[in-house]
Parts: C-alpha cells; sequence; structure tokens
C-alpha cells in the first residue's frame, strides 16, 4: 500500500470535535469550544507531551479567525522572521490584525519572547504558541502573564483507539479497491506502546500497512508481530533536562516516602528505561537522609554501597543494586527529622539576627586567645558521668531554641529516652 502523503496529516482534524482526548478543555461547554465559539481569541500557551494535539487545536482555532495566518517553529525561527510579521501589521494584507502560532516557544530565548509583548498587548498580534515543556520555567514571564495557559494531557489508550480506528476509515475510503482488516486487540497493543502519542500510533500504523503483504484473498491484514517489528522499542516520554524529567523523580521519591515498594521499583524503571543513571543514584542517596533519615541511619551507608555497584556496572546489570535501594527504602522506618531541623536552622540564619557565638566556645588554640577571653569558662564534657556536662551552645538570642525533634519511630525514641534520663539526673 502506497501513501502519498504522511497519515497523521491525512487524517488532522478539522473541528474540535474530530480531535482526540483532551475532554477537561475540549468537548460541548468547555472552555476551548467556548473560546472558538465567541471567535474573541486572547493569547494562548499550550503544553504537554508531544503527539496530543496542540498543533492541531492551535490550527483549527486560527483557521476559525479573520486575522492573517502565520505559522513560526522557534527551533529555526528568528527576531527577523517576527520583525517581518510585525512589518505587515497595519497594512491591506492584515487588516484584522495578526495570529501568530509558534511551535516550540522554549527554543527561543529572552529576547525573541520580548519582541512579541508590545504587539500581543496591543492585540495586533493574537499569540498561540505551544510547548513540550512547562511554560512557567521555559516563556518569559511578562508574555506568560499575558496569556492563557492551557495543559493538554498525555492521551488514555482509548483516545488513541479512537484515533486510530478514524484512521482506518480514511485509509479505506482512500484504498476503496483494498481490504484492510486490524482487530481490536492490534490497536490496543499499539496504543499501549504509543505511550500517549497520537502522531507515533498512526506513523506505526502507516508502517505496518507498508510492510504488510496481501493474503492469498487480496487482503491487508495487520497482525500484532508487524506491529512489534515497526515498533522495535515501546516509547518513552522522558527528556533529561526537561519537565518531564523531574515529573518522574518526584514521583519516584514520594512513592519510596509513602513506603510503597511497587510504584518506587515502577518509577524506577521509567529512569531505567530512559538510562538515567546519575539522576537516579543521585536521588536514591538524599531519599536515605531527606526522608529515612535518623530512623535508621544506616541505609545511608547501605544505599550507598548499592549506588556505588551500580555505578561500577552500569546498565543493564545496575538495575539489580538500584532496586534492592529502592525497596529497602520503600520498607523502611521514615523520619524527616534531619531536614527539618537544619531547613529550620536555615530558616533562622536567614531571617534574623542569631547573635554571636558564646566566648567560651570560640576557638582558644592560639597565642593571646586567653586575653581575649575566647575558650575561658568551657566545661569539658569528658571529665564528667555519662560523658555528659549542662552547657549553653547556643548563641544567647537562640539559647531555649530547639531545632531537632525527634521522630516517633524505635530508634530516635530509644536516644531521646537515653538523652531524657541522664538530663533529668543533672
Amino acid at each position: 500500500m502506497r501513501f502519498d502523503k504522511p497519515l497523521a496529516d491525512r487524517i488532522r482534524p478539522v473541528s474540535l470535535d474530530e480531535v482526540a482526548g483532551q475532554g477537561h478543555i475540549i468537548g460541548k461547554n468547555k472552555i476551548l469550544n467556548k473560546i472558538l465559539e465567541s471567535k474573541d481569541i486572547p493569547n494562548m500557551i499550550f503544553f504537554g507531551p508531544p503527539g496530543v494535539g496542540k498543533t492541531t487545536v492551535a490550527n483549527i482555532i486560527a483557521k476559525a479567525t479573520d486575522k492573517k495566518f502565520y505559522k513560526l517553529n522557534a527551533t529555526n525561527a528568528s527576531v527577523s522572521d517576527i520583525k517581518n510579521i510585525i512589518g505587515n501589521l497595519d497594512t491591506l494584507l492584515t487588516p484584522n490584525g495578526v495570529l501568530l502560532y509558534l511551535d516550540e516557544i522554549q527554543n527561543f530565548n529572552k529576547k525573541q519572547q520580548q519582541s512579541l509583548l508590545e504587539y500581543t498587548e496591543n492585540g495586533k498580534i493574537t499569540l498561540i504558541a505551544s510547548t513540550t515543556e512547562n511554560p512557567y520555567f521555559y516563556v518569559y514571564n511578562a508574555l506568560l502573564s499575558r496569556s492563557a495557559v492551557f495543559e493538554f494531557k498525555m492521551l488514555e489508550v482509548a483516545d488513541i483507539v479512537k484515533g486510530l480506528v478514524r484512521a482506518l476509515e480514511i485509509i479505506r475510503k482512500d484504498h476503496s479497491g483494498t481490504e484492510v482488516l486490524c482487530e481490536k486487540d492490534v490497536l490496543e497493543y499499539i496504543a499501549e506502546c504509543s505511550t500517549g502519542d497520537l502522531r507515533r500510533a498512526i506513523n506505526v500504523l502507516q508502517l505496518s500497512l507498508v510492510t504488510t503483504n496481501m493474503d492469498s484473498q487480496g487482503r491487508l491484514a495487520i497482525t500484532i508481530d508487524t506491529v512489534k517489528e515497526c515498533f522495535q522499542n515501546k516509547a518513552l516520554n522522558y527528556d533529561k533536562m526537561g519537565d518531564n524529567h523531574y515529573d518522574i523523580l518526584s514521583a519516584f521519591q514520594k512513592s519510596i516516602r509513602g513506603s510503597d515498594a511497587d510504584a518506587g521499583v515502577h518509577y524506577l524503571a521509567r529512569l531505567v528505561k530512559a538510562g538515567d543513571l546519575i539522576s537516579i543514584c543521585r536521588r536514591l542517596m538524599v531519599i536515605a537522609a531527606e526522608d529515612i533519615g535518623l530512623a535508621y541511619p544506616q541505609a545511608v551507608s547501605i544505599v550507598k554501597s548499592c549506588v556505588d555497584c551500580a555505578l561500577q556496572l552500569g546498565f543493564p546489570e545496575a538495575r539489580i543494586p538500584l532496586a534492592e535501594a529502592v525497596i529497602l527504602l520503600a520498607n523502611s522506618p521514615k523520619s524527616n527529622s534531619a531536614i527539618t531541623a537544619i531547613d529550620s536552622a536555615l530558616n533562622d540564619i536567614e531571617s534574623m539576627d542569631t547573635g554571636d557565638i558564646p566566648l567560651y566556645l570560640k576557638d582558644g588554640h592560639y597565642a593571646g586567645a586567653e586575653k581575649l577571653g575566647r575558650m575561658q569558662g568551657y566545661i569539658y564534657p569528658h571529665s564528667f558521668e555519662n560523658h555528659y556536662v549542662e552547657q549553653q551552645y547556643l548563641p544567647d538570642k537562640l539559647k531555649n531554641k530547639k531545632y531537632y525533634v525527634p521522630g516517633k519511630n524505635k530508634n530516635e525514641q530509644i536516644s531521646k529516652q537515653y538523652w531524657g534520663k541522664i538530663k533529668s539526673n543533672i
């Protein structure tokens, strides 16, 4: 079977009703439909993963306006391209203004984004921008504040199957002389392996059709084996420098913190699949200190050993000690007393005058220190029973401050009881 143009372009929706998914913003009485019906189009920024309909929706909205339509891709556009568009404002070419669709806006630097400000503010240019990155990190604040932001979510399997069914209908119409067969389980397999990306799913469907031979009855029957050969590897939405990177790491740590070993291993698998060994190792060490902490202080040493093994082994074997560390941490008792204590102390240093160090705690191991009053009156704890003596260590302004609060776990409670007994006998 031959195709004159990519199938993904051939089946691109021409109305919002044909768009797959995005039910939270598209559909009857949903916000994008209301905007389109009003024809009063604001500046908008669409963000979300690839293949979820951002460009399609932007094109649909653009065609529904009476403005001159321009389309730029920020990966290869420049300020001069914007200046050319600005040069056509208030001319016979743009009697009703301009609607500019700017794809991949995250690739525009601050200066390039600023060049649009004046014209988006006075309404001569209506901007619809799309990005796969979180705009709150990548879009200039002044431009962001002048735009409505809409998140496009990863498509569900059912959404992608719906898009594939529509693609098959168009294929059968275009090639009416050929019977095309594709069972529901094959469509579902394509959808599952596309990881929310309809464009990828349609491209695999097209490749499967191209590589399928007609059977004895003159039919094209797509099989799962053919689809598997076309996929090679399942798609994974991951960018080591992007928003998705931090979303996975966040879910990874929260799952371990929540003592869910299964979820922890799942997100580890995503990171392993992406080959992001350094991020995994760094996050595991953080979790051992931040979330397990003094409830099981030996966890840091064990995790460090697992991390060292993983770094020496490399992938694929590194997955084994990493999984060991994840399961250990998820099943360990939890305490955040250490991070709470240090963050509280840092907050005091940043927000108030904490005062000077007591003189008797200052260094006195040099000539003249005694004349300066250094280390005079310091009491040596090891000279006393249990190696403890009551003494003020904090500056006067903080002398009653409590930064460390023992966690309610066996290890810290034993320590609390031990010191409580000793200090009560002083």
